[in-house]
């Protein structure tokens, strides 16, 4: 990780117990990704670490949208958050990265996911098994070094791959999104750094932070080199229903998920009895898909009052600037090397990260 380039600023510079900032751009689903031109601009501008972008169809391909977010700013890392092996040929996305590499003189972070089988029945592609994403990490690592690749297995038939031409930048990092202990142990043993998820609380986020560091460890690696990307949901200086809307309302798309929720109570060793309370809401009943595809943000709002008042507060910065400095330097002590804000763009944060610059001079 160390060809990414630091931020200058004092509000995310990795000194004493400051940690670096991140945070999304284009958060959730949107009809339009231009405002994330005028986001980038801004994560420049405040000095965050790094900008990153959740892919999803149709209106946030990372490729696309690194080429644009890496034109409109010269320092900020940009990250996928995640995108996954499957969706592109490797050849096409070592080929994407390759090139966004080159654009932004090595600011490309690669994050990848596992995804649910569920996706990738419905779209025709192949699960994603722990061997598969092992391989595919090497493949890709060899493509952009311009080696030629030779593969038959988990990861598919590729019987001859090679980039045509190669720039003279550093292979982007590999992040992996990772909730439960194989994938952090995967994430210790195999990747450059590993992404967590929103909602785990300062306790949990140590506890992830050490299995992946022990895996690192037993894998023969520097533990150090595996970066720490703990994401953290922040609402600061909002009325409380847009904070309610930011914080609550969101927090329902992830727990309302039949056995991701239960796989989040577990991590952050909670009660799973709760989310039996919180699906049984008349906005949630029935419901197996992703909410936020089919329940306006006032529906799952009013459905955020069925979740214990601990599972959004316990696990998300809110308040004042200064309230929210304190959490982070919760998740600082926890182990995370850097944090990723989440549900508030970069435009929404200016009150924070610019208080934290000020608290730290």
């Amino acid at each position: 990780m160390s060809d990414q380039k630091s931020s200058p600023s004092d509000a995310v510079r990795d000194c004493g117990s400051v940690v670096p900032l991140g945070a999304y751009a284009l958060p959730g689903r949107v009809p339009d990704p231009k405002p994330g031109i005028e986001q980038a601009v801004e994560a420049e501008r405040l000095g965050l670490n790094t900008l990153w972008l959740s892919e999803r169809w149709g209106t946030k391909d990372f490729g696309v949208l690194a080429g644009a977010f890496g034109q409109v700013t010269s320092r900020v890392n940009i990250a996928a958050g995640v995108t996954h092996f499957q969706s592109r040929h490797p050849a096409m996305l070592a080929s994407m990265a390759m090139t966004a590499q080159a654009l932004t003189d090595g600011r490309i972070v690669l994050g990848v996911g596992r995804s649910v089988d569920a996706m990738w029945d419905a779209v025709g592609l192949p699960r994603a098994t722990n061997q598969s994403i092992v391989d595919s990490a090497d493949i890709f690592r060899r493509l952009c070094r311009g080696e030629k690749v030779k593969y038959d297995g988990p990861a598919g038939w590729f019987p001859s791959l090679r980039l045509n031409d190669v720039p003279d930048v550093p292979v982007p990092p590999l992040v992996f999104a990772a909730l439960g202990p194989k994938g952090l142990t995967l994430a210790g043993k195999h990747f450059d750094g590993v992404l967590l998820h929103p909602f785990l609380t300062p306790e949990a986020v140590r506890r992830s932070a050490a299995t992946v560091r022990a895996a690192a460890s037993e894998a023969g690696r520097n533990p150090a080199d595996v970066r720490i990307y703990a994401t953290v949901v922040v609402a600061s200086g909002l009325e409380p229903e847009e904070e309610a809307a930011v914080v609550g309302g969101r927090a329902v798309t992830y727990y309302q998920i039949p056995g991701f929720g239960e796989q989040l109570a577990r991590v952050n060793e909670w009660d799973p009895a709760a989310l039996d309370v919180l699906r049984s809401h008349p906005h949630l009943v029935g419901l197996k898909g992703a909410a936020d595809s089919v329940r306006t943000r006032d529906q799952l709002v009013e459905a955020s009052s069925a979740l214990p008042p601990e599972w959004i507060t316990g696990a998300a910065a809110l308040g004042s600037p200064a309230a929210c400095h304190e959490t982070f330097a919760r998740y600082r002590e926890a182990g995370a090397d850097e944090l990723v804000l989440h549900g508030s763009t970069p435009d929404q944060l200016g009150s924070v990260v610019d208080g934290l610059a000020m608290a730290n001079k």
